[in-house]
């Protein structure tokens, strides 16, 4: 961290940092207070986060956060490439559930064009969908814990991941930027393999999950550092945007799986763990909860799993499979027509939205009844989420911003969109 004279902030920044006492001068709040930088490249920040903290001691009076230091473009980007080329895309928004990432666009471009994928392909997307929750929630719950000092439980989750990122391996030949589904399915059928893994996994990972709580959940300095810190209400969170485990943190019993039902969502039996005091022990607990309602939802998922096609028969919209490709002309002219020129979906708009790991990601995408859209908007709930930090972190400790941010758990990759 660095402390910055009047000169080094940029006037409205400090504007920002200065408005809660209007009345103390510039020159006087500088003479008693001090500002500091945090980031952007600070390893608390969980990517290049820049956080302009106003101090008091070691008191945080007021924070301004600052994003945008990857620039990296992506809904410009989607507006000149065809749909299925922004499927890669897709994967680098949360790099922590890129398969989760991948299924909230196909979607989106699904209910944009009129497709509806074939229900074993619905099926295997609810299973990636979950395991990509576990997998990112692991890693979040592992971060918090390191933020505060606990490194075991880092190394406990990832190697849990890494459990995870074999299936997908063996899925579909990707352990980390999957690309798996496409538009009106997925790339291939889940291989008995690869289902077998997901079983294997799902049976063991509870006993592994208590392993962790049972070390870190009965820690007097892990549940100091974060029972009481950066509370938020239930009122203020749906003011400020909040969704995810971040919002059911605070008490509210909101999950778009639940409220408006995708896939076969609406047929599941499962919980949506709630915890009402907001802070960020509660937003810990719900991510923990979370990962074994997951589970639940998977098993129910194997059992009622069908056979059939994973592939919707759409030919001028869903392209062909390769083996048809080869050897009939048809098919061979609709590949061509749809890799060169994309989709022609109708014009007009939509909003799809989903439940992933870190909140509500949705897309807005606007057709001119081109092979491309003509306006692409990304709702990611990294971003929204972090407009909480200046009203989590006011009141503590420079030291409790670590576990603040841990807590809300952001992927930049996804806020600087």
């Amino acid at each position: 961290m660095e402390k910055l004279t009047k000169e080094e902030v940029h006037p409205k920044i400090l504007q920002a940092l200065l408005k809660v006492d209007s009345d103390i001068s510039v020159e006087d709040s500088l003479e008693n207070e001090m500002i500091l930088n945090m980031g952007p490249q600070h390893p608390a920040t969980h990517g290049v986060l820049r956080l302009l903290l106003r101090l008091d001691g070691e008191t945080v009076i007021a924070c301004v956060p600052e994003l945008g230091y990857l620039h990296r473009g992506y809904e410009k980007m989607a507006e000149n490439m065809s749909y299925y080329e922004f499927i890669p895309h897709t994967d680098r928004l949360d790099y922590l559930s890129p398969l989760a990432n991948n299924v909230a666009w196909a979607l989106a471009v699904e209910k944009l064009a009129g497709i509806e994928a074939p229900p074993r392909a619905q099926y295997i997307r609810m299973i990636i969908t979950e395991m990509a929750r576990i997998a990112s929630h692991l890693v979040a719950i592992g971060a918090l814990a390191m933020d505060v000092g606990a490194l075991t439980v880092f190394l406990w989750t990832l190697r849990e991941r890494e459990k995870i990122l074999d299936i997908w391996d063996i899925l579909c030949g990707a352990r980390f930027t999957n690309s798996y589904t496409r538009i009106g399915g997925v790339a291939n059928d889940a291989q008995p393999e690869a289902l077998a893994k997901v079983k294997w996994f799902i049976d063991q990972y509870e006993p592994n999950l208590d392993e962790c709580e049972r070390l870190i959940n009965t820690n007097r300095i892990f549940i100091e550092r974060l029972d009481g810190v950066g509370v938020i209400s239930g009122e203020d969170a749906i003011e400020i945007g909040l969704t995810g485990p971040n919002l059911r943190g605070s008490g509210v019993e909101f999950d778009l799986r639940r409220a408006t039902p995708y896939l076969f969502y609406n047929e599941m039996d499962f919980n949506i763990p709630v915890y009402k005091e907001g802070d960020c022990l509660a937003r810990y607990f719900v991510r923990a909860d979370e990962t074994r309602e997951s589970i639940k939802i998977i098993r129910q998922v194997l059992d009622k799993m069908p056979q059939g096609e994973t592939l919707a028969n759409s030919p001028k919209k869903v392209l062909p499979k390769k083996t048809e490709i080869y050897s009939k002309m048809e098919e061979l002219i609709h590949d061509f027509m749809i890799v060169n020129f994309g989709i022609n979906p109708p014009v007009g708009e939509v909003y799809s939205a989903v439940e992933n790991p870190k909140g509500e990601l949705g897309f807005y995408l606007v057709s001119k009844g081109e092979g491309h859209p003509w306006k692409c908007k990304i709702r990611s709930p990294s971003m929204v989420n972090l407009q909480a930090l200046p009203m989590l972190v006011k009141g503590h400790m420079v030291s409790d911003v670590v576990a603040i941010i841990g807590s809300i758990d952001p992927v930049m990759g996804e806020a600087d969109k």
